[in-house]
């Protein structure tokens, strides 16, 4: 809701009211002055925005239909009157979060915050791998009660949970193995500047998936997708070989783009 129109004049004298394609305009006009203001009744936005209350009215009960908005009953402070409580909108979670936000600015300030007062990098490599730790405890669950070939896919339907988006799909020729693609990044932009965080989540998708793995994209160097290569499992005479490679495999590709 970034960058909103002014409503246009009514070419009757009317109250100023959306004409034609003004409509999500005027409707971002309404949630902005919620905010803004606070829970708001019918007539006090009308009043407001230069608007008839029926306008205002049907505006409103979009912005419900889209769980932007919520209505209940006005506080009254002291003796209640008669009639029943005026009804006011207020904005739900996810119609704050349609605004600008500044918890992307406020992570990177923690994490800059710990690098500087807990010991340099070693300190936010800490953070992140304890933080992922702690995420990883669904991801470990989902995994184990998968079919072995179906761990990946188990690993995106938990990553999907937690708004990453991810899906899983067999890697192009000549890979042989598997491609984790998370379509969403929550901490792209802490990222970009900690890229410890990436490195500490390809870690533990090794570890849970038992194997070394590759990340080959990430949305915070700029790519599309965060991208990430898992091999086919080894035959069973090499597995223990390849298990002692799988720590320092992923260690060294964690979070990085290939040129």
């Amino acid at each position: 809701m970034k960058n909103v129109d002014e409503a246009r004049e009514a070419p009757t004298g009317a109250p100023q009211e959306e004409l034609g394609t003004g409509e999500r305009s005027t409707r971002n006009r309404v949630a902005r002055s919620i905010l803004d203001h606070g829970p708001s009744t019918v007539a006090e936005l009308a009043g407001r925005l230069g608007l008839t209350q029926a306008a205002v009215r049907r505006h409103l009960d979009a912005l419900v239909a889209d769980t932007v908005v919520q209505a209940r009953e006005q506080r009254v402070y002291g003796a209640r009157t008669r009639g029943r409580p005026a009804k006011v909108f207020a904005l739900t979670d996810c119609g704050r979060d349609a605004f600008d936000q500044s918890y992307d600015k406020l992570a990177v300030d923690a994490l800059r915050w710990i690098q500087e007062r807990f010991g340099g990098d070693e300190a936010v490599v800490a953070f992140a791998r304890a933080r992922i730790a702690e995420q990883a405890a669904a991801y470990r669950r989902a995994i184990e009660a998968a079919d072995p070939e179906r761990r990946t896919e188990a690993l995106a339907k938990a990553l999907s949970a937690d708004g990453y988006a991810a899906t899983a799909r067999s890697a192009p020729p000549p890979q042989r193995g598997e491609q984790l693609c998370q379509h969403h990044c929550p901490v792209a932009h802490a990222a970009e500047k900690f890229p410890q965080l990436c490195e500490a989540e390809t870690e533990i998708f090794s570890e849970l998936l038992g194997t070394h793995v590759q990340r080959l994209a990430t949305i915070a160097h700029g790519d599309g997708v965060c991208t990430t290569f898992i091999p086919k499992a080894p035959p069973a005479a090499k597995a223990s070989e390849i298990s002692k490679t799988t720590h320092n495999a992923s260690a060294s590709t964690a979070g990085r783009n290939p040129a």
